[in-house]
């Protein structure tokens, strides 16, 4: 019998995983529900923490408990983005475990449904939820963070920065950004200084600023400006070093954070960093840590299979689910140490973001096909 050609073969198997049949709706329909109350349940509890955290800053400036619900209220949806791996291994266990229990399973492989293809309806669900998940971290999170850092820094520290403008205030002087240049390199630079009385005292220009790391900024072709004798005595230098009245969560809000970064963006940045010889590490490690996100869920995916399917006779299934609920949760808090790790060990940020949910996808097929 003559095979097919490779590419029809292909779109074959690619219309056979979309065809999907009512026994594979089912089992998808049951998984994605637990997995959507799993996600809300994780994302409503962290929230509980950071509101509860929040709640220490409340009393400096003009924070409020308000404003502490708010900044938590914003910062949900990124919080359901790190959430998501842990949230689909419960689900898929919470899912398929309640399929065990009532024997659907068994009734599902005795109609002649293998483990092969109860495990693809599960990992199928990453499509779609893995471009809703896409969508709003490109588009949903970066305003939504952004946000919430603006309001809290105007309750806290009479600041204010928007995507190209930045206004601060603090010991009678005000700071006006009005340009960042890269986004993280101020320019077009106003000061204004004011004395006890409420008249202006000085007033300093800049076109940019160097951020030293030990806070001070190196001013480039300065104008000072000082009211004496009601008249302007006017002073030019090529580079002025200037002690800004900035506490250090102000001077951090002149780099946008990089989980407040679309991926898109977030990628032309860091290559922007690395043609001007910036370190650019942090963002490097953000931007890994999103890409690595449907790694971790696959593989969160697939170690849930290890305990659903697992043949055991003297534990029951509900003890299964909640053994492997604990994995789970230790392999995500491993994920997270060693994604952090090259911050210490000055390793590769790619290689310490995706080296371990490869290893667990490894892992898990093996115990899988052994069992």
């Amino acid at each position: 019998m003559r095979r097919r050609p490779l590419p029809l073969r292909i779109l074959i198997r690619v219309l056979g995983i979309l065809a999907l049949s009512t026994a594979d709706r089912y089992i998808g329909w049951i998984i994605l529900r637990a997995y959507c109350l799993v996600a809300c349940a994780l994302t409503a509890l962290f929230s509980l923490l950071e509101f509860v955290e929040q709640l220490a800053s409340v009393g400096e400036g003009h924070y409020q408990v308000a404003d502490a619900a708010l900044y938590t209220l914003c910062t949900m949806p990124y919080r359901l983005l790190q959430v998501t791996p842990s949230a689909m291994l419960i689900g898929c266990l919470l899912g398929l475990g309640g399929l065990g229990r009532q024997s659907e399973l068994t009734a599902l492989r005795a109609a002649g449904m293998s483990e092969y293809r109860i495990g693809g309806t599960a990992i199928r669900l990453m499509i779609p939820i893995g471009l809703l998940l896409f969508l709003l971290a490109e588009y949903g999170i970066p305003i939504s963070q952004q946000f919430a850092q603006q309001e809290r820094s105007v309750a806290l520290y009479t600041s204010l920065r928007s995507e190209d403008d930045f206004w601060a205030y603090g010991d009678r002087q005000y700071l006006h950004v009005q340009h960042f240049e890269r986004r993280d390199i101020p320019t077009n630079i106003d000061v204004y200084e004011f004395n006890t009385d409420g008249t202006l005292a000085e007033y300093l220009h800049a076109d940019r600023a160097d951020i030293r790391p030990d806070g001070r900024w190196l001013l480039a072709n300065a104008t000072r400006k000082r009211l004496s004798g009601g008249s302007f005595q006017t002073e030019r230098e090529a580079a002025l070093m200037w002690q800004p009245f900035l506490s250090a969560s102000q001077t951090q809000l002149l780099r946008l954070p990089p989980d407040s970064m679309p991926p898109i963006a977030l990628y032309k940045y860091i290559r922007s960093l690395r043609q001007r010889h910036l370190q650019a590490l942090l963002y490097e490690q953000e931007f890994w840590m999103k890409v690595d996100l449907p790694f971790a869920t696959l593989a969160m995916i697939l170690i849930s299979f290890i305990f659903v399917f697992r043949p055991s006779r003297t534990q029951n299934t509900g003890s299964q689910i909640a053994i492997g609920a604990c994995f789970g949760v230790v392999c995500s808090l491993a994920q997270q140490i060693a994604g952090n790790l090259d911050l210490v060990l000055d390793l590769n940020p790619a290689v310490a973001a995706l080296a371990p949910s490869f290893l667990l996808m490894a892992l898990a097929i093996g115990f899988f096909r052994r069992s």
